[in-house]
């Protein structure tokens, strides 16, 4: 497959990804102790488990290893914030800011894939 098609699908199954732990975060704005998590875009884009790796090749052993694989912590990491009085420290706005901007990720990675296909579909008919 081409590795243009494997970029666009790993952008758009991150953000799908990234969406439910979202949602989960407002789900959850009510629930003492809870604390908001969230998928480093970056990290999850080198997550073999959700496709193909896109990290770095190491050249050189003076080169850094990233961070902790995503599938020991299943993509997500715990936001540091303060708290409100019931150990909760979600915050509406940011989750919906993070929500925003998230959305329009997933609608670029799925506007270029359709217009890669197209372009296949052009180049099949001869156009």
């Amino acid at each position: 497959m081409d590795f243009g098609f494997q970029v666009l699908e790993q952008i758009i199954k991150t953000s799908a990804f990234r969406h439910k732990i979202l949602a989960s975060n407002i789900a959850n704005i009510d629930t003492p102790g809870y604390k908001a998590k969230d998928v480093s875009f970056k990290d999850s884009m080198n997550n073999p488990s959700l496709g193909p790796s896109l990290g770095l090749t190491k050249t050189s052993t003076l080169h850094k290893q990233g961070p902790v694989n995503l599938k020991e912590t299943g993509g997500m990491t715990a936001v540091e914030r303060a708290s409100w009085e019931d150990g909760n420290n979600v915050a509406l706005d940011m989750e919906l800011a993070h929500m925003t901007e998230n959305s329009l990720l997933y609608e670029a990675g799925v506007k270029l894939l359709s217009k890669k296909l197209q372009m296949f579909k052009n180049a099949i008919k001869g156009r």
